[in-house]
C-alpha cells in the first residue's frame, strides 16, 4: 500500500518506468527507482518565486507553443525549457478567472496536471492564457518574457489516426496503424504488422480512411503478403480484392462518398525512384492511372476515368457528395512518342499536376464533364490531395514544383481556394493563397485533413529536422485564415524527437475506431479476399 501511494506522488512519464521495472524485476528494484525519483522530484520546485529578475530574452521551449492557438479540449501542452545556467524551473499558465503552475527539475521537462489544465482551459474558452517562465540560476530566479497562448471556442475531434513508418521504408516491417485521443495522451492500435522482417509473412499497410469523419465505416489497404483493402462496417471487418483484366490494378488514395456506400479511388501503375546525389531523397511517379468508384455494399467495382495521355489521382468527395475532386497530369508529348521506363525517371520534374473535378448524380451514380479548379501547370506548379472543407466552402491541397509525391519535396506547402461554382472561377495560382501561418518555409508540409467543424486542420510536416514528418494542428478561423500551427502534444514533449518513424496520413474523426485490433488481424492473416466485381 505504501509502495502504490509512493507511487502516485511521482510524474507521469516516471510511473510507467517503475510500473514497468515492477513487472520485470518486483517491487524491490522499482523501490529503488522510487528513491532516485523523489530525490529528482525534490528539485522540482511548486510555487512562482516570490522575487525574481525579468529578463527580455523568450524561453527556449521545445515543442514551440508560443503564440499558437488550440482547442479546449486537448491534452496538455507539455514542453521543456532549455537553459544551461538553470537547474531548476516553474511556469505559471493564467487566465482571466483560473491558472496553473508546475515546476520542472534541470531537464526542464513539464508533466502538467491533466485535471488542473482540463479546468483551466475551460475557463480560458475563447480568451487568451498568459504564460510565465520561470528559471533558477545561481544567482537568483529569473522570469523570461511572457508569452500568450489563445484559446479557441471550437473543440477538435476527439480522435486522430496515423501510420507511423520508417522514413526510408524500404522493408514493410514495424509499420502500423495507431489512434491517438487527442483530449488524453491514449494511443491504441489500430493494425499493426509484423514486428521482423519477413519474406513469406511480409506486408504493408496504408491508406486509412473513414466515411464523412465517423468510423462507422472505414478501410485501409494491405499489400504483398496477405494483399487485399480491409473494409469494416461497425465492429465488422472483411477484406477485399479490387482486381480485373480491364483495370490497371488495386485501389489506392481511397475516398469515402459522405453519405453512400461508395468509395473512389485511383488505380496506379507506380514506381520509384531513388536519387543518389539529390537532397529530396525518393520520388515516386505514375506510370498510368486512372479512377475507380467502388460500390461497398454491391462489391461491385467500375471505371470513373480512364484516359491514355493523362495521370489521374487523389480523388475527393465534396461534403455534400455532389462532386468528386481529383488531380490530373498531362503525359509529356516526348514519352508519349517514345515511353520507357527510364525515361520516365529522367523526366521526374516535368509530371505537373492540376485539380480538376467532376459533377456527380447520387440517384443516377453518373459523372459530369472534367472541370479545371486550379491550373498549376501554368505556373509550372503541380498540385495533389485536394480536400474539402466541411461547410463546402474551401478547397485545400498541397502545392509544390512538380509531382504529386510531395513528402519529400521541400516545395511543398498547402495552399486553399475559396470554391466557385461558375466554371473556370479560379483557375489560376493568382486567385489561391498558401496557407501562410501554417506553412514551413524550407521543409515539406504535406498530407493534411479538416475537422468536422471545419476550424482545425491537422498535417503532416518535416520541418522540426527535414527528415521525419510529424503532425502539426492549425486553427482555420471564420474568416478563412490559418493561425500558428502546433506540435501534436505528448506527454514526453521529447517524445517527437525520440520516436524514429514519420506520422503518415493524419486522420481526425470524432469517435474511436470501433472494430477490434483482434478482428483485424484475423481478417488481415487468416482470411481470402474476396474478389469484387467488375461492371
Amino acid at each position: 500500500m505504501i509502495f502504490e501511494e509512493n507511487m502516485k506522488a511521482l510524474p507521469h512519464s516516471f510511473r510507467r518506468t517503475v510500473a514497468s521495472l515492477v513487472r520485470t524485476f518486483g517491487e524491490a528494484a522499482a523501490l529503488v527507482a522510487l528513491l532516485v525519483a523523489f530525490a529528482s522530484c525534490s528539485s522540482r520546485p511548486t510555487s512562482v518565486p516570490a522575487t525574481f529578475t525579468a529578463l527580455k530574452d523568450t524561453a527556449a521551449i521545445f515543442p514551440d507553443y508560443i503564440g499558437v492557438t488550440i482547442p479546449p479540449n486537448i491534452a496538455p501542452l507539455n514542453f521543456m525549457i532549455s537553459d544551461a545556467d538553470a537547474d531548476a524551473f516553474v511556469v505559471e499558465m493564467k487566465g482571466a478567472s483560473a491558472s496553473l503552475v508546475s515546476g520542472a527539475a534541470e531537464d526542464g521537462k513539464l508533466d502538467l496536471d491533466s485535471v488542473a489544465w482540463r479546468q483551466l482551459l475551460t475557463e480560458a474558452k475563447g480568451t487568451t492564457l498568459t504564460v510565465n517562465v520561470y528559471a533558477q540560476r545561481t544567482s537568483g530566479w529569473v522570469r523570461y518574457q511572457p508569452f500568450t497562448i489563445a484559446v479557441a471556442e471550437e473543440p477538435i475531434d476527439g480522435f486522430l489516426s496515423y501510420r507511423l513508418i520508417e522514413p526510408g521504408y524500404e522493408l514493410y516491417r514495424q509499420i502500423g496503424l495507431y489512434q491517438r485521443n487527442l483530449t488524453t495522451f491514449d494511443e491504441a492500435v489500430i493494425y499493426e504488422n509484423n514486428r521482423t522482417f519477413d519474406d513469406d509473412d511480409n506486408h504493408c499497410v496504408n491508406c486509412h480512411n473513414y466515411q464523412a469523419y465517423d468510423t462507422e465505416r472505414m478501410l485501409f489497404h494491405v499489400r504483398a503478403s496477405h494483399g487485399g483493402t480491409v473494409v469494416t462496417h461497425g465492429s465488422e471487418a472483411h477484406k477485399i480484392a479490387i482486381k480485373h483484366d480491364s483495370i490497371l490494378g488495386a485501389g489506392v488514395y481511397p475516398s469515402w462518398h459522405p453519405t453512400l456506400p461508395l468509395v473512389a479511388f485511383s488505380t496506379n501503375k507506380t514506381g520509384q525512384v531513388f536519387h543518389m546525389y539529390h537532397p529530396e531523397k525518393i520520388e515516386v511517379l505514375d506510370e498510368a492511372s486512372d479512377l475507380l468508384l467502388y460500390d461497398a455494399d454491391a462489391n461491385v467495382v467500375s471505371i470513373v476515368l480512364r484516359t491514355s495521355d493523362s495521370l489521374e489521382t487523389f480523388p475527393c468527395w465534396s461534403p455534400d457528395g455532389k462532386r468528386l475532386y481529383y488531380c490530373c497530369a498531362a503525359m509529356p508529348a516526348s514519352l508519349l512518342e517514345d515511353y520507357s521506363e527510364r525515361r520516365l525517371a529522367l523526366c521526374y520534374d516535368s509530371l505537373l499536376y492540376d485539380l480538376y473535378s467532376m459533377a456527380f448524380d447520387p440517384a443516377t451514380r453518373t459523372f459530369g464533364p472534367p472541370r479545371l479548379e486550379v491550373n498549376a501547370s501554368a505556373e509550372h506548379k503541380s498540385v495533389s490531395v485536394p480536400r474539402v472543407s466541411p461547410d463546402g466552402r474551401y478547397l485545400l491541397y498541397t502545392l509544390g514544383d512538380y509531382g504529386q509525391f510531395h513528402i519529400w519535396h521541400k516545395s511543398a506547402d498547402l495552399w486553399v481556394k475559396e470554391i466557385s461554382d461558375e466554371p473556370g472561377e479560379g483557375e489560376d495560382l493568382e486567385r489561391q493563397r498558401p496557407l501562410t501561418a501554417a506553412n514551413a518555409a524550407d521543409q515539406p508540409d504535406s498530407y493534411h485533413s479538416w475537422s468536422s467543424s471545419g476550424r482545425w486542420i491537422a498535417f503532416a510536416s518535416r520541418r522540426d529536422d527535414g527528415n521525419f514528418s510529424r503532425v502539426y494542428i492549425t486553427y482555420f478561423d471564420e474568416h478563412g485564415q490559418a493561425h500558428k500551427p502546433f506540435l501534436l502534444p505528448q506527454r514526453d514533449p521529447e517524445y517527437n524527437l525520440l520516436l524514429l518513424k514519420s506520422f503518415n496520413v493524419p486522420e481526425l474523426t470524432r469517435s474511436a475506431v470501433r472494430v477490434s485490433r483482434e478482428t483485424l488481424d484475423h481478417v488481415v492473416l487468416h482470411t481470402e479476399a474476396e474478389t469484387a466485381t467488375y461492371r
